[in-house]
């Protein structure tokens, strides 16, 4: 049988990665522990704004409740995936990133004199305004609104659970906060290798007792699964 990788990140995007790791051979178990609740965006939120920033597919979902007109502004992504969402979304101005925050928040840097007025971070709540505190502090005009809410769910599935306790399997960890959320719901890790987007997202696992702990060489999907197949290479030996 096809080693077991259970999928802990939020929907819709857990589908998107169960899909590629079906592809890729692998036995995809979804069990996202993070559920996504659109609060809205109010098209006021927008006004006097030129620049839009996005720090996930997510966020750009969460802008498309406001109606605004997506092809006169431009969207600074943190990566591919991001940047696929707002193409998707109809944005023709878009700024692509290399991957996280940091990358994305030096790339705006470079490009400050050719900005058209102020940026907006639409996110989580959890982001809380951190990248736009980065920005703000090179002097920008940068502002946050939170566009959605991420809840933790208490618990796998049962057939991730299963695949747990008979081992080998890998956990795929997309966020620090879904990787909380599967560190409090007491899951058995023994027989489990965490792959993980960042070191930061696995970091509230690598307490736990566990089979290794992969960390993705760059913060998208396409590193990601290089470390997974390195895990699994391991794991399967």
């Amino acid at each position: 049988m096809s080693l077991a990788v259970i999928v802990t990140r939020a929907q819709p995007g857990a589908d998107d990665t169960a899909a590629h790791l079906a592809q890729l051979g692998y036995r995809a178990i979804l069990s996202p522990m993070l559920k996504i609740v659109d609060t809205g965006l109010d098209r006021a939120t927008l006004e006097g704004v030129t620049e839009l920033v996005f720090t996930s597919a997510n966020g750009v979902r969460a802008f498309l409740t406001s109606s605004a007109d997506a092809a006169s502004l431009t969207a600074w992504c943190v990566g591919p995936a991001t940047s696929a969402a707002a193409r998707e979304a109809g944005f023709a101005n878009i700024v692509e990133g290399d991957g996280d925050a940091d990358d994305l928040a030096r790339l705006i840097f470079t490009a400050r004199s050719e900005l058209a007025g102020p940026l907006l971070h639409i996110a989580n709540d959890a982001a809380a305004g951190n990248l736009v505190a980065t920005l703000r502090a090179a002097g920008l005009d940068a502002r946050f609104e939170a566009a959605y809410l991420t809840q933790a769910e208490p618990a796998l599935t049962a057939d991730a659970l299963s695949a747990l306790s008979v081992g080998p399997a890998i956990v795929l960890v997309h966020s620090a906060k879904g990787a909380a959320a599967l560190a409090a719901s007491g899951a058995p890790m023994d027989h489990a290798g965490i792959v993980a987007i960042s070191a930061n997202a696995a970091a509230p696992l690598e307490a736990r007792a566990h089979a290794g702990v992969w960390i993705s060489a760059r913060p998208n999907e396409e590193a990601l699964m290089a470390a997974l197949h390195e895990a699994a290479a391991i794991l399967q030996a």
